[in-house]
């Protein structure tokens, strides 16, 4: 077996932690790099060493990439893991590791290059044969008679979307042409400020679908192989709160279908390590929105119905080894549900940084907890709200939510809010129940507790 000796773990939080783990198991070394506030991380006390790359703002630390680069050469380390959020998407960062001399444990920068714009991934998406959502096949026009012509073709209601955006953000849903010349020059403005890029696109605003997202992973030989789907539908102003697998109502003959899709796109690109083609399923059709070039939050739900373990998998793959799995291996059992735990009020959502003054996790039957959080724990200010992950597992999607509604109704986080009084109301919530919901039931449901 390829062996990477000794990996920096360019990350914090649960995703640190599972990192860790994935490399202690295959005998790797690691090292933790971490700002000042985060010293205490549960992963930093756990590495073989660890490395302090600058204060607690993520721009002067996780995203300080000569810090992170210096940080490898001093431990002599021979590769970066990125985790997901920070730099794992970021095309420049993997350049200078690899110019560099180390292993980016990822795709190539060439990769994720060209699938972080969202023009030029639609574009190749739709040269490999994936299913994309009508629109304007790359950026709108300055002039503004050529982007209503594009409009009236494509079909009211529509959506602008900022090529270089991402988590939400630079979007605008447009329902008549009269509106239109002012949310383009909004949402132009919007990208600049947020991206540093005003570049925009138009696609047809399918209003009710669901989010359903295609798991891949692909070796530097040139094999590819599909983990099934997730739906990721249950969301509030675009990001994911409850996540499972597989999603209720795909047959296995569209899975093999959409899946077999995304295979054959990797080979296409030249993909290497883990991915998730991301998806709006309406009215029985899939239609490609944007690929994920990293490991994901809802990994360990596609882990639990599948057996695999995908970070060891994304490590072998940048060690140079071939696949663990042929597609005819990889078998789904059961159904997975996972639920993120916030450092927030339930009600407000806003954040609950602070002291944490009591933890205890939940167990049982098909019950997985990621967290880095315990007992005297301070949850910084400065990062994502994100503090554990719940997953449970059972052998179909009622005794799946019956196992988390003990598992929400045991944890015990006290000191600070956060959001688990939403997961057990959204548990036993009968739209949730049923399954199969579109991407706005969660806010339409919150809009509706807020006015009863």
């Amino acid at each position: 077996m390829a062996v990477l000796d000794k990996i920096v773990i360019a990350n914090r939080g649960e995703i640190a932690l599972r990192i860790l783990r994935a490399c202690h198991a295959l005998g790797i070394k690691t090292v933790a790099v971490h700002s000042t506030v985060d010293r205490n991380l549960k992963h930093v006390a756990m590495a073989d060493e660890s490395v302090c790359i600058g204060p607690a703002p993520a721009t002067e630390s996780y995203l300080n990439v000569p810090a992170i680069i210096a940080a490898t050469e001093v431990t002599d380390a021979v590769a970066v893991h990125p985790g997901y959020g920070f730099l794992a998407e970021n095309a420049d960062f993997a350049e200078r590791v690899e110019e560099s001399g180390f292993t980016f444990i990822g795709p190539r920068p060439e990769t994720i290059r060209l699938m972080g714009d969202k023009v030029s991934a639609i574009k190749a998406m739709k040269e490999a044969g994936v299913p994309c959502v009508p629109g304007s096949d790359g950026p709108l026009p300055a002039d503004a008679r050529e982007c209503l012509d594009i409009a009236r073709k494509v079909g009211y209601p529509v959506i602008i979307k900022a090529a270089a955006g991402g988590g939400g953000r630079g979007m605008r849903v447009v329902h008549t042409e009269a509106h239109l010349s002012n949310a383009l020059q909004l949402t132009r403005q919007e990208a600049q400020t947020a991206f540093g890029d005003a570049t925009v696109y138009l696609e047809k605003f399918l209003e009710n679908p669901r989010h359903i997202e295609i798991q891949v992973m692909a070796d530097q030989h040139g094999n590819a192989v599909h983990f099934g789907e997730r739906d990721c539908s249950t969301q509030r102003r675009h990001q994911k709160v409850i996540e499972e697998a597989p999603a209720p109502g795909i047959t296995p003959e569209q899975r093999a279908e959409i899946g077999g899709v995304c295979v054959e796109a990797c080979k296409r690109i030249g993909y290497r390590g883990a991915g998730t083609f991301e998806f709006l399923y309406d009215s029985g059709s899939f239609y490609f929105i944007e690929m994920n070039t990293r490991i994901q939050v809802e990994h360990p739900v596609t882990e639990r119905i599948t057996g695999a373990d995908l970070v060891r998998e994304q490590i072998l793959a940048a060690a140079g080894e071939k696949l663990s799995y042929r597609q005819e291996d990889i078998e789904f059992r059961g159904h997975a549900i996972e639920c993120r735990i916030n450092a927030e009020d339930p009600e407000t959502f806003m954040p609950s940084p602070g002291l944490i003054k009591g933890f205890h996790a939940p167990g049982g039957p098909g019950v997985r907890v990621e967290s880095h959080i315990y007992d005297g724990y301070r949850v910084p200010p400065n990062y994502d709200s994100m503090i554990c992950k719940l997953i449970s597992h059972g052998p179909d999607r009622d005794i799946a939510i019956a196992r988390m509604r003990v598992a929400l109704d045991e944890i015990v986080i006290n000191g600070i809010e956060t959001n688990v009084p939403l997961h057990r109301w959204l548990l036993r919530d009968p739209g949730f129940l049923e399954g199969g919901f579109n991407i706005h039931y969660l806010e339409k449901r919150l809009a509706e507790k807020a006015g009863s």
